[in-house]
């Protein structure tokens, strides 16, 4: 189906694999569109409740292959028509994306890797914010979701002074949800992916939401956007499942409706 790009569901997952490992599964033209387009695959997939994000081979993602731009590239542009509809997809999709780092996670690699809702890290996992190493600026989301996670003055330390960081300081930092010992990797993302695919990945879409508004809005605001969000919840099937399941004692079996 694809050329760059690895794609397959297992039970309720997604598993999107960049495909490139004699490049450090480095972004050219064709893994972009193939991306999105993977995205949207999963997204509209109602069978998909989870989606993990991967690298073949040795590294999760190089970033950009510098192969492919020259002086004459227009940057801005490529960022444009390349790397932010992925970023705003991921942004987008309601349903959980976890970066499985297996690797390294480097200039644009670290970006997606910061676009997903949760980044699990092999024990052989590292970031780095190559940028500066280049003359260049971070970008896809880099500067968006970064200092979200860490605080201004770690981003900006992250950024300028752009040295690599090994998983367990990732992990310490808040980067990464967890690591993961190698000999245990593919079996703990698939059990934490299963995890999150038996959620109410309704209630989840709308806690994405939340958040990521709550950065702009005033305590107002949020206060009205949670009331909003609490009505549909309480409408939801799975609210009704969750709560007759407590009753009952049981686990519950959510659906997403």
């Amino acid at each position: 189906m694809f050329e760059t790009i690895g794609y397959k569901v297992k039970g309720s997952t997604a598993w999107i694999t960049l495909n490139r490992p004699d490049k450090l599964n480095a972004f050219n033209n064709t893994m972009h569109f193939e991306l999105l387009k993977a995205l949207h695959m999963a997204d509209e997939d109602s069978n998909v409740r989870s989606i993990v994000l991967q690298g073949a081979g040795r590294a999760f993602c190089a970033g950009q292959d510098l192969g492919e731009v020259d002086a004459s590239t227009d940057y801005g542009d490529l960022l444009r028509e390349r790397y932010n509809p992925v970023i705003q997809k991921m942004s987008n999709i309601g349903k959980p994306v976890i970066a499985a780092v297996n690797g390294t996670a480097a200039g644009a690699g670290f970006s997606l890797a910061l676009a997903a809702d949760f980044r699990l890290a092999s024990e052989k996992a590292n970031f780095l914010n190559a940028f500066i190493h280049i003359g260049l600026v971070p970008d896809s989301g880099n500067t968006y979701y970064l200092p979200r996670i860490v605080g201004h003055a770690k981003a900006l330390e992250l950024m300028v002074l752009g040295e690599k960081i090994q998983a367990e300081e990732a992990a310490r930092l808040g980067l990464v949800t967890q690591v993961i010992q190698a000999q245990n990797w593919e079996t703990e993302v698939a059990e934490f992916s299963e995890k999150l695919a038996s959620i109410p990945t309704k209630a989840f879409e709308m806690i994405k939401e939340s958040l990521a508004k709550s950065w702009e809005s005033s305590l107002e605001q949020v206060l009205e956007m949670e009331a909003y969000h609490q009505k549909r919840a309480g409408q939801s099937n799975d609210h009704q499942e969750g709560v007759k399941a407590f009753l009952e004692k049981r686990r519950p079996v959510f659906t997403g409706d």
